[in-house]
């Protein structure tokens, strides 16, 4: 018997089989422009810990990955990342719907939760693992990046540090970094609070919008 035609028969012999009350699933191959379109932004902003619940609760947004970037080590783990010696920035990959959110507006919510104008790290983490990036992953988005910066440079009235950079490997950190904000709410609050990260990017860029 053909392979196709074996595949029909079983299908029908179980529809049956299901009785009358069993709705069959759609086909896969009924399938086809049911995903949404994907894009992929990258940035750097310090802990990765503290970049995601921003990004995470936006619309258009379908998942964000801690992760580390920019190095020379392959797969790298946090400890030697952390330590300064690969390289490799501590960052935020996000994945997101374009025709729901775009990345004009992803920038801004980057900008608006690093302190630009630190050139040492970010907020009480120092060393190059922690400094600001732009990883952009097309020259669309090159140009995107380039433009925001400069505006945040006239607003800000100063030298932006934050490098806008071609996107290199992406590594996944551990399991453990992952939605950290989510699994240790305590903890990641007192430590966000302890490095004075809302309270400097307050002072930067005023008060959040009430929601």
């Amino acid at each position: 018997m053909h392979l196709n035609t074996r595949f029909a028969v079983v299908a029908v012999i179980a529809l049956f089989a299901a009785g009358p009350g069993f709705i069959a699933p759609p086909f896969a191959a009924g399938q086809s422009g049911s995903s949404p379109p994907r894009a992929t932004a990258t940035f750097a902003g310090g802990c990765f810990w503290c970049m995601e619940p921003p990004f995470d609760e936006l619309d258009g947004v379908l998942s964000t990955t801690s992760g580390y970037i920019g190095g020379r080590t392959p797969n790298p783990t946090y400890e030697q990342v952390s330590g300064g010696g690969t390289g490799h920035f501590e960052a935020l990959e996000i994945t997101y719907d374009p025709s729901k959110i775009t990345y004009e507006k992803l920038l801004d919510v980057f900008w608006r939760n690093v302190d630009a104008v630190d050139g040492g790290g970010q907020f009480c983490d120092r060393g190059t693992q922690y400094l600001s990036a732009i990883f952009y992953h097309s020259e669309e988005q090159q140009r995107e990046a380039e433009a925001s910066k400069q505006q945040v440079a006239t607003r800000l009235g100063k030298t932006v540090a934050t490098g806008v950079v071609k996107a290199a490997p992406f590594y996944r950190a551990e399991e453990y970094h992952q939605d950290y904000y989510k699994k240790n709410p305590v903890r990641y609050k007192f430590y966000k609070w302890n490095c004075g990260r809302a309270q400097r990017l307050e002072a930067l860029w005023g008060k959040a919008p009430v929601k």
